[in-house]
C-alpha cells in the first residue's frame, strides 16, 4: 500500500485507549496513516505527536478538523462529548470513527444521520471487536447450523474501578457500566443473531455515591431466542460469551479485549456430556483488532464501501440500551425505540 492511498486521519485528544491501543494498531495498518493528534493543550499535543511519531501536532480540536490534509478523524473524547464533536467533524468534511457509546440517546445519534448524508461521508462506531477473526468465525460457524438453531447467548463483562476523578464514574458524562461494557454484549449478541430484540427486561443497580449504574444485567429477546448479560464496574474482572444451540454450543475466551500480544481461542462443544469430552479448539493467529478496524474503515472510505459499525447500527445499539434503563425503573418489558 503506497504512502498516497493510505486514508490520512486525525485524532482529537490523548484518551488513554487512544494512546495505548487504536493509534499503534492503526499506524500498523495498510490503509490507515495517523497524521495528527490534537489536543486542548499545545504542548500536550506536541509531546503526544513526539512519543507516538505522528507528523503534526494540533493545539485545539478546531485546527485540526480545519486541516484539508486530514482525510478522517478518530473520536475517544468522553463519551458526552461523542456526538457534539462528531458533528463538528463531519461539518468540516471529515470521515468519523467516534468511540463507543457514539451517544448519550437515541435522538442525539439520530441527528448524525442528517449531517452524514448532508456531507456525504462516513460515519461508524468503533466496536472493533466485529473484525476480529474469532467473531468473524463464530458468525460463521453459527450461521452455517455448526450448533443447530442458536437459541441463547450468554455474556459477562466486568472490572473493577471505584475511583472518583474517572470518567467512568461521571453519571453526566455517561458514565456506568452498561454505557461502557455493557453496551459490548448488546452490540455482539445483535450482530450474532442479525436481528434486533423485539423487547428487553433489565436490572440495575446504582452506586450510592456516584449514581452510575454498577451492577446491570438484562435479557434481550430476539425473534429466534434470548440473550442475556451481566456487567459491572465494581466486580472482579472478567469476560466471556457463549453461544447455546439445539446441537451444540461456542465459547469466547476473551471475547472484547482480545490481546494483540497472543493467540485467541474459540471451543466449539457438540453437546456429548456436560464435561465437554468433545470440545475442539480453535486457535486464531495473534492480531491486533484495532488495526483491522481501521484497515477495514479506510478501506470503506477509498472503496467507498461500508464501514464495521455505521450509524445505523449504532442507533439501533443505543435503543436497545435506552430501554434497558426504562426498563429498570419501570419494572416492565420495554420495547427498543430505535
Amino acid at each position: 500500500m503506497t504512502s498516497q492511498r493510505k486514508v490520512k486521519w486525525g485524532v482529537l485528544g490523548g484518551a488513554s485507549i487512544a494512546v495505548r491501543k487504536v493509534i499503534p494498531g492503526m499506524q500498523a495498518g495498510e490503509w490507515s496513516e495517523i497524521a495528527a493528534i490534537a489536543s486542548r493543550d499545545r504542548v500536550k499535543a506536541q509531546k503526544l505527536a513526539d512519543g507516538l511519531n505522528i507528523a503534526r501536532a494540533y493545539g485545539s480540536y478546531e485546527d485540526l478538523l480545519a486541516d484539508p490534509r486530514i482525510e478522517a478523524v478518530y473520536i475517544p473524547l468522553p463519551n458526552h462529548l461523542h456526538v457534539p464533536w462528531s458533528i463538528k467533524a463531519a461539518e468540516a468534511g471529515k470521515h468519523v470513527l467516534c468511540e463507543k457509546p457514539l451517544s448519550l440517546t437515541v435522538a442525539q445519534a439520530r441527528s448524525l444521520l442528517e449531517v452524514r448524508d448532508r456531507m456525504e461521508v462516513k460515519i461508524g462506531e468503533a466496536f472493533m471487536v466485529r473484525t476480529h477473526p474469532q467473531w468473524v468465525r463464530t458468525r460463521g460457524l453459527i450461521q452455517s447450523g455448526r450448533i443447530g438453531e442458536l437459541r441463547t447467548i450468554l455474556g459477562a463483562f466486568s472490572y473493577f474501578n471505584r475511583h472518583s476523578d474517572n470518567i467512568r464514574n461521571v453519571a453526566a458524562w455517561g458514565g456506568g457500566g452498561i454505557m461502557d461494557i455493557g453496551c459490548y454484549p448488546i452490540n455482539l449478541s445483535r450482530f450474532i443473531f442479525d436481528d434486533e430484540p423485539t423487547r428487553v427486561i433489565g436490572l440495575v443497580e446504582r452506586d450510592p455515591d456516584f449514581g452510575t449504574d454498577r451492577l446491570a444485567s438484562a435479557i434481550l429477546h430476539f425473534p429466534a431466542g434470548q440473550a442475556t448479560f451481566t456487567c459491572s464496574t465494581q466486580l472482579v474482572p472478567y469476560q466471556r460469551m457463549q453461544f447455546l444451540g439445539t446441537k451444540g454450543r461456542i465459547e469466547i475466551e476473551i471475547p472484547f479485549n482480545a490481546p494483540n500480544t497472543q493467540e485467541t481461542r474459540i471451543l466449539i462443544d457438540d453437546g456429548h456430556d456436560v464435561f465437554g469430552t468433545n470440545v475442539v479448539m480453535e486457535v486464531f493467529p495473534t492480531c491486533d483488532q484495532y488495526t483491522l478496524q481501521g484497515d477495514a474503515f479506510s478501506k470503506a472510505i477509498r472503496e467507498n464501501g461500508e464501514v464495521p459499525a455505521p450509524l445505523e447500527d449504532a442507533i439501533k445499539n443505543m435503543a436497545v440500551i435506552e430501554a434497558i434503563f426504562r426498563s429498570a425503573e419501570s419494572g416492565k418489558w420495554e420495547k427498543p425505540q430505535a
